[in-house]
């Protein structure tokens, strides 16, 4: 029987992730973020007051064993002057069938069998309103996940506007999980809008099974400028609380000086840095690989090269 692995994130992170752990012999539960309000996705909300769906959306094309044409078909974006105009084909899809069936959760099974995904995807919640709360390190408050995005701050608090209802099936999935996963990925807008749920945190901390972060391989502005992965790792063990990370994947790739110049001028982005004697001092355990690609003039993580490092742990639990 296959381990059971539970990864919590969203967004471009996650779907790199899932691309390369699908071929493994692993049984993954991935729980997405819905409180995305920015884009095709805010605009679909505010019209059909649902929760968001793009980031479910990237997760399960990537998970899904289909041709790529059908793949590329649901990302597909509508350039136009009409009101489909940058509306991708896979969020409509999403919402007629969430039309259809009245539930979020069986949209997603419906729509993971007609695309052969043998991995189940769960939302967070299926709370319509779901907002996203950032108070900054001066005190301003700031409403929304997009908002959080642009403003480029650092935060002294995530947190939501009314507690989300999370669903059974997330909570049994982490209670039946042998690792937990936080991926790579927007800390304040992928991760912790899972963890700062109380129902999750609660029995994250009530679980035996082993934490594991992968680490960000460049900062994002404003949010984590200077940060260490340990710096990264000490920010999420804020917010469990009573549960602390226990192995954090992190990359040591020599960045190309032109590619990192690149980052550092046109997107305010630098390199997160292995500072190993804190990781030592906070107790966590380091598993480091040269794990970053480039893809199109872009980082990216190597997808198969880090679902192997999370398989081989794994495997020796």
């Amino acid at each position: 029987m296959y381990k059971k692995v539970v990864i919590f994130g969203g967004g471009s992170g996650m779907s790199v992730l899932l691309k390369g752990l699908k071929n493994f012999p692993v049984d993954i539960t991935a729980i997405i973020t819905v409180s995305d309000n920015g884009k095709s996705t805010g605009k679909l909300r505010e019209e059909f007051k649902i929760p968001a769906v793009g980031d479910i959306r990237k997760v399960i094309t990537n998970l899904s064993r289909i041709d790529k044409p059908i793949k590329q078909m649901l990302e597909y974006r509508f350039n136009t002057s009409s009101d489909l105009n940058g509306h991708a084909v896979g969020n409509l899809i999403l919402i007629s069938m969430l039309e259809i069936t009245g539930s979020l959760k069986e949209s997603i099974a419906y729509l993971s069998k007609l695309l052969d995904v043998k991995h189940k995807v769960l939302p967070i919640s299926e709370d319509s309103n779901l907002t996203l709360m950032g108070k900054d390190i001066n005190g301003n408050i700031i409403e929304g996940e997009e908002s959080i995005t642009n403003s480029h701050c650092q935060f002294e608090k995530i947190y939501y506007k009314e507690e989300p209802k999370v669903l059974d099936e997330v909570i049994e999935a982490i209670k039946e999980a042998e690792l937990i996963i936080f991926s790579i990925g927007s800390l304040y807008t992928s991760v912790l809008p899972n963890i700062i749920c109380k129902d999750v945190k609660k029995t994250i901390s009530e679980s035996k099974a082993p934490i594991m972060y992968l680490c960000n391989a460049m900062t994002q502005p404003g949010e984590t400028d200077g940060f260490s992965v340990g710096d990264h790792v000490e920010l999420l063990n804020k917010y469990l609380e009573n549960k602390k990370i226990d192995v954090v994947i992190a990359s040591n790739s020599h960045i190309n000086k032109k590619i990192a110049e690149k980052y550092e001028t046109q997107e305010q982005k630098d390199p997160v840095i292995i500072d190993y004697d804190k990781l030592k001092e906070i107790g966590v355990e380091l598993i480091e690989d040269d794990l970053v690609i480039v893809e199109d003039n872009v980082l990216r993580h190597n997808s198969l090269k880090l679902s192997s490092l999370i398989f081989s742990y794994l495997m020796r639990q």
